[in-house]
């Protein structure tokens, strides 16, 4: 449909729906004044029937309380006119003395193991009558018999005395009684005296609310019902007490305290009911109920001394039907002579600005099929001309929004593939790559290999220099492994930290070896920073596709195995998956689970290597060696299964074990063997412990105290890698060590980065130098000249 026709159309709805808005807005209107004028109403004659309910309960209150006081002034008579115990008083007398004091009857309720009941009554329903399932009436003579005020917050609290609500009573639900008890501890019991019935209910029938309502609904004809109900109660089952045989509804458990319920939509009711107890605000709803269109309205009401109430009036809606009828005839009568002047305006108007419109949209539809940059040219000064300029200004605003996005695209797609440091695609990049390339692979048969890089000592780097300086050295590593590889059919990746992947196309196991080994020679060379030279390496595993397998997730584990197995030899080597590294790494991790558990169960033994003082031909002290005998693999040599202490934080608790067992049994030798001279023990460390070393301080002292060894007889032996980071913290370690008498030594002297700065610096006591120095001397000191060296700079070391 055209706009021509569509505006015409359009004004006359609009104004159709103005109009049967207005009409509904006069009529709610004026519904809204009928109902608001019957609120109005219900307000004045709920706010009645409070004053008359709200002063009922006072007044029944005050009554209660005089009740309560007499109850307790005939306790007393009733206290001295009885012994002491309960057995000694028999019913007659009970019977009798209720009479004397005026009340209706009197119990004696006693204690039993677990339960307080009637023993003693004027009245032979009170007699072996049990209180124990009476709520807070039972907890209440809990307290009398405990000389402690009564808290149960309902009644009356005097000295010793509590006096309970007007309630029906339990051992006959026929009367409705008010009690009072008294228990000052001079009785094994406590004293009941109550009023029976009308004494209890005269007031009630004399002054009742149910008077002022009747009144209401005869007086006001709109009024057809007042109701006050109980909502705890009302639309529920009934809250029968089944107590000593009997059963009955409690006053306070009534559904309905005042006024008649003829109009009854108890589901209904009782919802709204709830409602308005919740939210504290009037609810109301309209129905047809007894033949009649009523309104039923519910008022909560907040009592002052007890639980809520709902105080609901029934009205008869058709006295405000019949007024809303008449005035809804008249404005539909002028809503009619009203759309027939607007529907000649519209077409006069629609003409007026469908044509500007239509030229509007063929240029728009040019926008849309993407010629951005379109101008349009229209000359109008109302708001049909402000359109044609902002259409023209989204025009140009699109075409720079989409040349910015297809860059930002662009962007976004390089920085989710690639490394931000290195420039090198991702371990993302990597993962959507691989599976592509297998397919291709097995479509032309060429093999796929997986080169996995890991750098060696690269955690020293960011130890000694920052994590920054360490990322400068990866920017070069990344440059040299790019220089290393040919033009094209690889892909170099950076999968985190210092690991690199590179995937090789269509290359067997010789090339790929030959460009792995390019790599690890290249990354062997010396890099330089801050004018020092840092000397890395790089580990490779090396995997290929289809050779070792055809999974690819399976591939990349290949070339780590292989990667960490080049680590185990020692780094700097690159070297191919095969079936014996698998091999390797089950029996790795069967032997880390045996050594965890024979850590756990300190099946760990110590050997002990003697130091002998050639001088003197004495044995001066040993060396503690730790031996491993498992129960499934047998004897373990300590070069299997120490490395794998270090890899997987079992060195401090294995070193823990030796210590305590070296130090032990040398305090034992020293106490028990006549020896001139005390034995000293040495423990070797490792690295793992200095990297916390106010805690292996700790330990040291702890372990020394407990076996009772001095200081003086113990000693550490660590190696030259524990000396290469010089830390603040380990030179203070071996610092504190040294002030307790503790001696250090440097085991394998020669064999690493010796130095002879931390021979001079730190609390260097003796060198133990390697094997590979001293087991070729012959009997005429030939072969010493690097040992006699080595002594010579040590000597030479302690006197700077």
């Amino acid at each position: 449909m055209s706009i021509k026709r569509k505006l015409p159309l359009i004004f006359c709805i609009i104004v159709f729906f103005i109009l049967v808005a207005n009409n509904a807005f006069h009529y709610v209107r004026s519904k809204n004044q009928l109902l608001n004028y019957n609120e109005k109403e219900i307000a004045m004659l709920t706010q009645e029937v409070y004053f008359q309910v709200e002063n009922t309960k006072e007044g029944s209150l005050y009554v209660e309380n005089i009740l309560g006081r007499d109850l307790r002034i005939a306790a007393l008579a009733i206290k001295n006119a009885l012994p002491p115990n309960y057995q000694d008083v028999t019913n007659e007398q009970l019977k009798a003395l209720a009479k004397e004091v005026r009340v209706s009857h009197i119990t004696l309720l006693a204690k039993t193991k677990n339960n307080i009941i009637g023993v003693k009554s004027s009245d032979p329903e009170e007699i072996n009558m049990s209180t124990k399932g009476w709520g807070y009436w039972y907890d209440a003579f809990q307290q009398l018999f405990s000389l402690t005020p009564v808290s149960v917050g309902k009644g009356l609290t005097l000295p010793h005395y509590w006096s309970g609500p007007i309630e029906i009573a339990s051992s006959n639900p026929d009367h409705i009684d008010k009690w009072g008890y008294y228990f000052d501890g001079t009785t094994n019991y406590i004293i009941n005296p109550y009023f029976r019935d009308n004494e209890v209910l005269e007031y009630e029938k004399r002054f009742s609310p149910g008077k002022i309502i009747s009144r209401f609904t005869k007086k006001l004809p709109g009024v057809l019902e007042l109701t006050v109900f109980n909502p705890k109660n009302f639309g529920k089952k009934n809250e029968v007490v089944h107590l000593n045989g009997n059963s009955y509804i409690r006053i306070s458990a009534q559904p309905i305290w005042y006024g008649s319920y003829n109009f009854k939509n108890v589901q209904v009711d009782s919802k709204l009911i709830n409602k308005a107890i919740n939210t504290k605000a009037e609810q109301s709803y309209k129905s047809q109920l007894n033949g009649k269109s009523v309104i039923k309205t519910f008022v909560p009401v907040s009592s002052k001394n007890e639980q809520p109430y709902v105080i609901g009036l029934v009205f008869n809606y058709g006295l405000i039907q019949q007024e809303l009828n008449l005035e809804l005839k008249v404005h539909i009568l002028l809503s009619i002579v009203i759309m027939i002047i607007v529907l000649i305006i519209s077409f006069i108007f629609s003409r007026s600005i469908t044509q500007p419109i239509g030229y509007i949209v063929e240029q728009v539809n040019e926008i849309a099929e993407g010629n951005f940059g379109k101008n349009l040219h229209l000359n109008r000064k109302d708001e049909l001309g402000l359109l044609t300029e902002h259409v023209n200004a989204l025009s140009n605003h699109l075409r720079s929004y989409v040349n910015d996005l297809n860059q930002s695209k662009a962007l976004i797609e390089y920085q989710a593939h690639h490394d931000p440091l290195t420039g090198l695609p991702n371990r993302r990049y990597f993962q959507e790559k691989l599976k592509p390339i297998i397919d291709h692979s097995n479509e032309t048969g060429e093999t796929v290999s997986i080169l996995f890089i890991d750098i060696d000592r690269f955690k020293h780097v960011n130890d000694s220099f920052g994590h920054s300086k360490g990322d400068e050295i990866l920017k070069t590593i990344a440059n040299r492994i790019r220089d290393c590889m040919p033009a094209d059919h690889h892909i170099i990746t950076r999968q985190g930290g210092d690991e690199f992947i590179i995937l090789l196309l269509n290359l067997d196991v010789q090339e790929t070896t030959a460009a792995a080994k390019r790599i690890v020679n290249t990354l062997k060379k010396p890099f330089c920073l801050d004018g020092n030279e840092i000397y890395l390496g790089a580990s490779c595993g090396i995997s290929l596709y289809p050779q070792h397998t055809r999974n690819l997730d399976t591939l990349v584990i290949y070339a780590d195995m292989a990667m960490y197995a080049a680590k185990k030899v020692g780094g700097n080597k690159a070297i191919v998956f095969n079936d014996q590294i698998t091999k390797l790494n089950q029996e790795r991790a069967k032997l880390e689970t045996r050594l965890r558990k024979a850590i756990e169960q300190e099946k760990i033994e110590v050997f002990y290597q003697p130091k002998v003082d050639v001088r003197s031909s004495t044995i001066i002290g040993a060396e503690a060696l730790v031996r491993w005998k498992d129960d499934e693999l047998g004897f373990v040599p300590p070069e299997m299964f120490i490395p794998i202490a270090e890899e997987t934080e079992l060195i401090q608790p294995l070193s823990e074990i030796v210590m305590k067992k070296a130090c032990q049994q040398v305090s034992g030798w020293n106490v028990n063997l006549n020896l001139t001279k005390p034995l000293s023990i040495s423990v070797n460390f490792s690295a793992r412990q200095f990297q916390d070393p106010s805690n292996m301080v700790k330990q040291v002292k702890e372990i020394l105290a407990e076996s009772k060894l001095c200081p003086e007889n113990f000693e550490i032996e660590i190696t030259e890698s524990i000396l290469l980071n010089n830390s603040k913290e380990i030179v203070q370690a071996l610092q504190s060590l040294k002030e307790l008498g503790i001696s250090t030594s440097i085991d394998d002297f020669g064999t690493g980065y010796s130095s002879l700065s931390y021979l001079r610096n730190l609390p260097i006591d003796s060198l133990k130098i390697d094997k590979s120095f001293i087991q070729d001397i012959k009997e005429d000191f030939g072969n010493s000249e690097i040992p006699e060296a080595i002594i010579n700079l040590a000597a030479v070391s302690t006197l700077m």
